[in-house]
């Protein structure tokens, strides 16, 4: 199994966050605004990052022929990761989310907005957004770059790093560690589940705690 089903198959990002937390990487939580716009969807994969910022009175192709290229881009296992600098448009729609998934894509993440998500929802791809909204990029809002690193929030990303979310939010690995980062998690999910057992059985939660050393 390859690293991004690995991180799939993690149940829940408060381990990833965890983990994170205990090897020194305190600031890997997306902000809390950006959250699924489908209840009960997940996203995990490997950043593919875009920036963008509004650009109002362009010609029509300078809004889409960027966006296009970073969609013929996309590789299976990726998850577009977007900071567009804006709050006022969509930012991923229909075409884009039937695009993205046709390549192998598994999802967006938007500190921005998206529209068109009965469609998303109905072919099975997941978004993460700040906001609802059918407005269109054309006359406001351009792409100006992908795969390079982007901030959001306090969230630095790179092309390549790890992504997973859930209904908690969205965190974001270091491509350097994921691989240690998801050994770790594999292994809390397991420790949790003991500690989950021992207090269904009635166990005292300080001794799960001391006997497990999680809680």
């Amino acid at each position: 199994m390859d690293l991004v089903e690995r991180l799939a198959a993690i149940p829940y990002s408060g381990a990833i966050s965890d983990i994170l937390d205990e090897m020194g990487w305190t600031n890997q939580v997306l902000p809390a605004e950006i959250q699924a716009m489908q209840p009960g969807q997940t996203v995990a994969g490997r950043a593919l990052t875009v920036s963008g910022e509004p650009a109002p009175g362009r010609p029509r192709d300078d809004y889409f022929l960027p966006l296009l290229t970073m969609l013929g881009s996309i590789q299976p296992g990726d998850v577009v990761v977007s900071q567009p600098s804006d709050c006022l448009t969509a930012h991923f729609g229909e075409l884009c989310c039937e695009t993205a998934k046709y390549r192998g894509g598994r999802g967006v993440v938007i500190d921005g907005g998206a529209r068109d998500l009965d469609y998303a929802n109905k072919i099975g791809f997941p978004v993460f957004a700040r906001y609802r909204t059918p407005l269109d990029i054309v006359g406001r809002w351009r792409m100006t770059g992908y795969n390079v690193p982007i901030t959001i929030g306090r969230v630095v990303v790179h092309p390549g790093d790890y992504v997973l979310g859930d209904v908690d939010g969205v965190v974001v690995i270091p491509q350097a560690v994921a691989e240690e980062v998801v050994g770790k998690a594999e292994a809390l999910v397991h420790t949790e589940n003991l500690v989950r057992k021992a207090i269904l059985e009635g166990v005292h939660p300080v001794k799960a705690y001391e006997t497990y050393g999680r809680f």
